[in-house]
């Protein structure tokens, strides 16, 4: 008897996703449909991206960044388009720290990276374009569990940012939430933890990122503080657009130090 899988929207998923890689999934013609089932994409991916999962697909699929098609027995199945939106995003997280608001917006633009192995020419020039920023809006918030699954950090390396200053979650009946913005520093910082840089030595950042927030306000502080709506409005716009000019300058600035020390 086929396993019977539940594909209502707002039911709980995890026995389906432990179902997808059971030996009696469907086999999938890959010489007609080049398809591949959630597990086979996860093993796909793994070396490039070690702590790709199950479960860290699916949740970029419930936030409709990814929409495989699906059999009538409830299975995934991502087609090479599939596959290489689901790589852009990994990539845009872990190079450019692009929360998935601004990385819909990618995709949404066309947005696409280039497929592993290919000229050999050197960087893609797009990987150097300068990265978007928008500081209105809060979105979406997370409770404590679901940024450590969606991340993979350690709980103490949480609590270690929290104490000094990188992230502050925000108390709200009697639980911590965490906004999209604090859930991506905490996964570069678990990226970082895994050469041995902890919160203390994260604190150069937070300092830094004060330093640079203060000037911008000290150039934009009378248009952003104006009681006229239209005002305000094209300051938070060059606000944003100063913001990504100055983050991209302090890559830049990296760059440059980073090659005199490669020599």
């Amino acid at each position: 008897m086929s396993p019977e899988v539940d594909t209502r929207e707002g039911t709980e998923r995890q026995p389906a996703a432990a179902l997808e890689e059971r030996q009696d999934a469907p086999r999938v013609d890959r010489t007609s449909q080049k398809a591949l089932t959630i597990g086979a994409v996860c093993k796909q991916l793994e070396r490039e991206f070690p702590d790709i999962s199950i479960s860290k697909i699916r949740y970029l699929e419930d936030q409709k960044l990814l929409a495989p098609r699906r059999t009538q027995g409830g299975y995934r199945l991502y087609s090479p388009a599939d596959l290489s939106r689901l790589r852009t995003i990994l990539r845009l997280q872990r190079d450019e720290f692009l929360p998935l608001r601004v990385i819909r917006q990618e995709l949404a633009a066309g947005r696409a990276e280039p497929e592993v192995g290919g000229s050999g020419k050197g960087p893609d020039p797009r990987s150097l374009r300068r990265a978007s920023v928008a500081v209105t809006g809060q979105g979406a918030m997370y409770r404590l569990s679901d940024v450590l699954e969606e991340t993979g950090a350690r709980r103490e390396l949480v609590k270690e940012l929290e104490d000094y200053g990188v992230i502050k979650g925000r108390r709200r009946d009697g639980e911590t939430l965490y906004d999209d913005t604090e859930r991506e520093i905490v996964r570069a910082a678990t990226e970082l933890a895994r050469f041995g840089v902890g919160g203390r030595n994260l604190r150069v950042f937070r300092t830094s990122a004060d330093r640079e927030a203060a000037l911008l306000e000290q150039i934009l502080a009378p248009a952003l503080r104006s009681r006229n709506p239209q005002r305000r409005k094209e300051a938070v716009e060059a606000l944003e657009n100063l913001a990504a000019i100055a983050s991209h300058l302090k890559y830049l600035l990296l760059v440059r130090d980073l090659r005199k020390i490669a020599g």
